[in-house]
């Protein structure tokens, strides 16, 4: 198979410096991004999809991390339970997509049926082959209503996954993202790109693209997907005028209780 990753000696290293001071600010104009979005009461849903280990967290988290969770939600739905598997399959979907004012981070969407799904035999070749009809319908419907629709795929090596595989599984802090799961999906790197070709073939629309992130690079990864989110939204800057805070009324006529009655938790660093 042939790789779709430019050779690493190819790609300029990006020293921590540049990552640093380039991810501060579009993490600044995420946060005019926020504030336009809670203004004018505008709605939208981004969807994180890729390979397991491809770095689909770390954009979420770098994204997320100076923004309100009031307006800034991250989705990553579990197994759905008894009661959901009988429903409309978009249903608990549907059920997150943003309100006026919101922004939907989606890590992991209902392309779970294009992917593991269909890859683990999960769901039947008509359950499968019904939702690649209907996801160009569907999200046809969510522009529509006038939500902003953004689809990102993390695209990664072999290689490198197998890397961060290796990773996961020695560093304690990290253990938890290898499930069982991983593990099966990792003997089907075939079955997986098979399965990712059918769904762009199918759901890769005019109106709905797919935004492919090459993902080796997990700095680069962040820096060029959060930049392109913002460059595909028309946001304005609604950054408030600078504050001046007046002078602290100092109160006299009050007394605290004292400090020792409470539970103070020893210093222990």
């Amino acid at each position: 198979m042939v790789s779709q990753h430019p050779s690493p000696e190819k790609v300029k290293k990006l020293s921590n410096k540049l990552y640093e001071k380039e991810l501060l600010r579009l993490q600044i104009e995420l946060v005019k991004l926020q504030e336009w979005v809670k203004h004018s009461g505008s709605k939208v849903a981004v969807v994180f999809e890729g390979r397991d280990a491809a770095g689909k967290g770390g954009v979420i988290k770098r994204i997320t991390q100076h923004l309100n969770p009031r307006v800034c939600h991250v989705i990553a739905l579990g197994t759905p339970t008894e009661r959901e598997k009988g429903q409309w399959y978009f249903q608990r979907y549907a059920a997150q997509l943003p309100s006026a004012g919101e922004i939907m981070l989606f890590d992991r969407s209902w392309y779970n049926r294009a992917g593991v799904e269909r890859v683990m035999g999960f769901c039947d070749d008509h359950e499968y082959h019904t939702f690649l009809k209907d996801t160009p319908i569907f999200e046809q419907m969510l522009i529509d209503s006038g939500i902003i629709l953004r689809k990102y795929w993390f695209s990664v090596s072999d290689e490198q996954q197998e890397k961060r595989f290796q990773e996961r599984l020695n560093n304690p802090t990290k253990r938890w993202k290898l499930s069982p799961m991983d593990l099966e999906a990792r003997d089907k790197w075939a079955e997986y790109s098979m399965a990712k070709d059918a769904m762009f073939t199918h759901t890769d629309t005019d109106i709905s693209p797919w935004h492919v992130i090459q993902a080796d690079n997990k700095k680069r990864a962040r820096l060029n997907c959060i930049s392109h989110l913002l460059e595909s939204i028309p946001y304005e800057d609604l950054t408030p005028q600078k504050i001046e805070l007046p002078p602290r009324k100092i109160q006299t006529d009050y007394q605290r209780p004292p400090i020792e009655k409470q539970n103070i938790v020893q210093q222990g660093y």
